[in-house]
């Protein structure tokens, strides 16, 4: 994997992606001489279009990102990543509409994007095919040993298992006496040089997952390892770059407070992060009044009650502020006390299902991201019944709360829905990274993505 701003990408996805990028521009050009051919207009030199060009190629790019072309689906099957590829291109050529229409320019021609985008999804389809078959899936997978042979191990191997992995385990080698759960495991006695054992099999990278780590550190054969060139990582740093999450099970104080993350040197991002928020929300608010209005008269006409509710909800450092959303249940919903949602939870309304679904109950809390309560990425904030409780039972809870909350965020966009204390240790997992791992670079991923969970409705509700 390449690490870009503290964000972990697969070198699969760096190489897809750069030879999308090439494509799509190809496939821009081919379109224009096409086009320029038909109607006996000078086709001129390619660098007299570049802008053009490059603006139909990253504009393409960020909807494949945003709609999940580069997800652990896509990868691992051709159909998947065909129809998210239609998906992906239909709506990058509506937003280059868009942007010729707002340029007031003649930079996209209808008829030019139409080729364009036959000429998109036949060759980013080749190049999956072509890639995929010449390359194949161990291609761009690390070798990794591991150093151990309990249940650690045996979770790494049902990770490296999957499908979308990017490692492929190569040994494991039992660090004690003790009866190993991965039967396979290679007794560290048995191997004379564990330095030359671990160059012999193309190592590039070894994992430590010991049990018990007291005393019990391999510290001469992890040092002549690590100077012959070879990556060694700990378990927790290996979970988490590898899932994306923080793992709660493994982790302890020691691990948070020396391993990289929690930035304090975070003055520009944030300016950077509030600047786009409060002009991000100014805009949505102005442009979906509408439609919230619409809405709002829709809620009171389908049920009694108010169109909208307030809830108190935990902010940053745990202060509590008020969210507005429209209602999308009824007034009793909560008459036995609060309650967590549920999937198809029976005490939504008619048009509170809709709303629901498509997220317009969400959009008066732009309301209080202009106010500062709120920013557009980050923790979902979670109401002070349910915190209370959660940070008896889940450790490292309160930490969530050392960033503002967000309409949407990692844990929202990769995390099914779900509503139970093993569901918000998840949650909390995914938020522990975020948190750990923010830069705008990931809000900006968040934000892209967010997109998918909309139209395929995945995600919290």
């Amino acid at each position: 994997m390449v690490r870009l701003f503290k964000h972990y990408i697969p070198h699969a996805v760096i190489l897809l992606g750069l030879i999308d990028l090439a494509l799509l521009a190809l496939a821009g050009e081919l379109a224009w001489r096409i086009r320029a051919g038909q109607i006996g207009m000078d086709i001129g030199a390619t660098a007299d279009r570049f802008d053009m060009l490059a603006g139909f190629a990253c504009i393409m790019i960020t909807v494949m990102i945003a709609v999940g072309v580069y997800g652990a689906e896509s990868l691992r099957s051709l159909r998947y990543a065909s129809a998210r590829l239609l998906v992906a291109i239909s709506l990058g050529v509506i937003a280059l509409s868009f942007a010729d229409w707002v340029i007031g320019g003649a930079h996209f021609w209808r008829s030019t994007l139409a080729y364009a985008m036959a000429l998109s999804i036949i060759f980013l389809i080749a190049n999956r095919v072509i890639v995929g078959g010449i390359l194949g899936a161990q291609a761009f997978r690390r070798r990794v040993l591991v150093l151990g042979s309990g249940n650690r191990a045996d979770r790494l191997r049902k990770l490296g298992d999957k499908a979308e992995a990017g490692f492929v385990i190569v040994g494991y080698v039992g660090m004690s006496d003790s009866q190993p759960v991965v039967e396979e495991a290679i007794n560290r006695s048995a191997i004379h040089n564990l330095k030359r054992f671990v160059e012999n099999l193309g190592v590039s990278e070894v994992v430590l997952a010991l049990e018990e780590r007291r005393n019990s550190l391999p510290l001469q054969d992890l040092l002549r390892i690590k100077t012959a060139g070879v990556h060694v990582n700990d378990f927790s740093s290996f979970i988490e770059r590898e899932t994306g999450r923080v793992d709660l099970d493994t982790v302890n104080p020691s691990w948070l407070i020396f391993s990289d993350g929690f930035s304090s040197g975070r003055a520009v991002s944030s300016v950077a992060k509030r600047v786009f928020d409060v002009t991000a929300s100014a805009v949505l608010l102005f442009l979906t009044l509408p439609v919230i209005v619409l809405f709002a008269l829709l809620v009171k006409l389908d049920s009694k009650g108010p169109a909208f509710f307030r809830q108190q909800r935990v902010g940053l450092f745990g202060e509590p502020f008020n969210v507005i959303k429209l209602r999308s249940m009824r007034t009793d919903a909560e008459a036995a006390g609060a309650q967590w949602a549920t999937k198809d939870d029976p005490r939504t309304t008619r048009i509170g299902r809709f709303i629901r679904k498509v997220r317009i109950d969400e959009l008066p809390q732009t309301w209080s991201v202009l106010k500062g309560e709120m920013s557009f990425v980050g923790p979902r904030p979670e109401r002070p019944e349910f915190v209370s409780g959660l940070e008896e039972k889940l450790p490292y809870y309160a930490e969530r709360h050392m960033v503002k909350p967000g309409i949407t965020g990692w844990a929202q966009i990769n995390y099914p829905y779900g509503a139970s204390i093993e569901d918000s240790r998840h949650k909390l997992e995914y938020d522990l990274y975020y948190a750990k791992n923010y830069t705008p670079f990931l809000d900006l991923l968040i934000l892209l993505q967010t997109l998918r969970v909309v139209l395929w409705h995945e995600g919290a509700r």
